[in-house]
Order: structure tokens, then sequence, then C-alpha cells
């Protein structure tokens, strides 16, 4: 690490997964996501924590949830920047760890969090009397916590091995440096475990809950006039599962192939352009998910639309403007002329956030 800070480093494949599409298209997305991540996850946060009081074990996973999200979509900008920079990073090293951590943090809690909702769900709608006992408010937040603490100590080799590197033509990237064996083995542990603990556990154990919620809202349903509603909820527990495994899927096999390579398994220049070009596009259908949470999980409920719709009254220009559209209607309800008896209203009514470098 001290001949890193006073030479200049090599890559074998410099021009790997450079293009000139990936360095406009990747920061666009980014920026689009950091925007519609901060609403969508403020107003769900504005909301469980003002209306709903987290009173239930689900409103906390989703306060957890959104809170996660809020932790890494802030941090977008800067690798939007990083990828519009053709992967030069001028923020410092503290920056450059912190960002690289909040990633990991946001991956487990996030994956986590969403399946610990589904046991959730399936405890409280498969086995409501066992729910009435197991699912205290308490217990909620005690498994918060336990989520925040592992997803923070798995965050710790990206604080630890993420750093700012100098390369030979002249730019600092911010990326994985493992100068021993040993190192180079903590990042393909942290890969594998990405694989494994942060999406194919993860997958069966959500895959399984909602199947088995699902046949029991449509054996109890079955013929009765609660169809229609059942109907409604399988399909946003069909758009839960989808929507998991398809933004995380990509990423996954790329993050695979990435071990490949680390491995030497396959091990060329052309390979390695395939990772380089194709993360960054599967990064970015991967943090969409953080985007889509809040409406999956939010939204979607009847009860947050409707502490959705008092925050919305309790804005003061919203509050203005709904009562002055409610006096113009009845107003111009009324007849102004007694030979036409009625007036017509005529007021007019939205290069890879994760580029690894090897020992050369």
């Amino acid at each position: 690490m001290q001949n890193m800070s006073t030479h200049q480093i090599e890559v074998s494949c410099s021009k790997a997964g450079r293009h000139s599409y990936i360095f406009i298209a990747v920061p666009i997305i980014y920026s689009t996501i950091f925007i519609i991540g901060v609403f969508g996850n403020s107003l769900v946060v504005i909301v469980i924590y003002c209306y709903m009081k987290m009173k239930t074990v689900a409103s906390i996973f989703l306060m957890n949830l959104a809170i996660a999200d809020l932790c890494f979509v802030i941090t977008l900008p800067l690798w939007a920047a990083f990828t519009a920079m053709h992967y030069n990073w001028p923020f410092g090293t503290f920056l450059c760890k912190l960002s690289a951590a909040a990633i990991t943090l946001n991956l487990y809690t996030s994956v986590f969090l969403l399946t610990c909702l589904s046991i959730d769900r399936y405890i409280a709608i498969v086995h409501p009397m066992i729910s009435r006992i197991r699912r205290t408010i308490m217990v909620g937040k005690i498994i918060c916590i336990s989520i925040w603490i592992v997803a923070c100590l798995a965050s710790l080799p990206a604080f630890i091995y993420r750093t700012v590197i100098p390369l030979k033509d002249n730019i600092t990237v911010c990326a994985f440096y493992y100068p021993t064996n040993s190192s180079q083995a903590v990042l393909i542990g942290m890969n594998i475990s990405k694989n494994v603990l942060g999406f194919v556990v993860p997958f069966l154990i959500i895959l399984t809950s909602y199947t088995l919620i699902g046949k029991t809202l449509k054996a109890t349903f079955h013929g009765q006039r609660g169809r229609t509603r059942n109907d409604d909820i399988f399909k946003m527990i069909v758009a839960i599962v989808l929507v998991f495994f398809f933004c995380w899927l990509p990423h996954q096999i790329f993050t695979f192939l990435d071990i490949l390579n680390k491995l030497e398994i396959i091990a060329n220049c052309q390979f390695e352009d395939l990772i380089d070009t194709g993360m960054p596009i599967t990064i970015c259908i991967a943090y969409f998910n953080s985007c889509l949470n809040p409406f999956l999980y939010g939204f979607f409920g009847r009860n947050f639309r409707k502490n959705f719709l008092q925050l919305l009254k309790n804005i003061p220009k919203f509050r203005t403007h709904t009562n002055l559209s409610t006096k113009m209607s009845t107003l111009s309800g009324r007849p102004s002329d007694p030979h036409t008896g009625s007036v017509k209203n005529t007021l007019p009514l939205n290069e890879r956030e994760e580029l690894h470098i090897g020992n050369t």
C-alpha cells in the first residue's frame, strides 16, 4: 500500500469497460435513480414516522428499508460523477471508502429486510394465532438492529480494501486493491457471499413465503366476495417476487463471472471487457430496486395511501389549492345566468461502479 501511494499502477487490460456510451448513459441513470429514490423513500419515512407511528412489525421493516435505500441513493451523485469523468475519482479516500461501504450495506440490509418482511407476512396470514404471540414491536426492532449489525460487518471489507488508486494514464480511481493473495481471497469471498447470502438464499425464502401466502389466500377467498381483493393482493405478491428477481439476477450473474475472472479460471482481456462493460448496466438495474421498493411496499398499501393523502392535506400550499379548487367547483355549478341556468367552469385542471484492479 505504501508503494501504491508513491508509484502509479499499470492495469493489464486498461481499455476494459471504457466505452463512450457507458460514460453517458450510466450517469444519467444514476441521477434518475437518485431523484426518484430520494423522493419516494423520503415520503415513506415521513408517512410511517409521522402518521403510522410504526405500530406494526411490517411498518418497522418498511421504515428501515426506506432508510437503507436512502443511505445508498445519496451516494449515487458521487458514482455518477465518477463514471462521467471516465472513472476518475476526485472526492478523496474517505468518501471512496464510505460510498463503497454504503453499497454493500444497502445490499444486505435491503435483501434481509425484504426477506424478513416476507416471513412476517407469511406468519401473519398463514399462522395468525402464532403471529399474535411472536409478531411484537420489540421483536421487530431487535430483528432490525441485528440486520444493521450484520450488514455493517459485511460492509467492513469494502471499507478496508476500497481505496483511491493512481493509474498510469493520469487518472485516480476508487477501486478495490489487493496487493496480496490473502486480500484477494477476501474480495473473492465477498463476491461469493453476495451471490449466496445476498441473493440465492433470500430469494428462495421470499419465493417460498409468498407461494405459501398465495395458496392460503386462494383457498380462503375461493368463491367468496373478496375474490377481487384477493386477486389484487396476489398480483402484488407476484410483482414483488418478479421485481426482486429480475432486478438482482443480472448483477449476481456478472458478480459470479467476476469471481471466475479473479480466480483466473477465465482470464483474458475480452472476458474482462465483457465484465467491465456489463457490470455498470446490471448495477443500474439492481439499484433501480431502491426506487421500486417504496411503490411496491408503500404506495400499493391502502393504509399507506390514506396516510399519504393526510400528509398532502397538511401541506399549506396543497391545502390552499385544494380548498380553492373545491370552492371554484362549487361556484361554477351555481346558475349565474337566469336564462342559461349554469356556467361552464373554464379553469384548467407528472466504467462500472465497482472497478476492480488486480495485483500487477
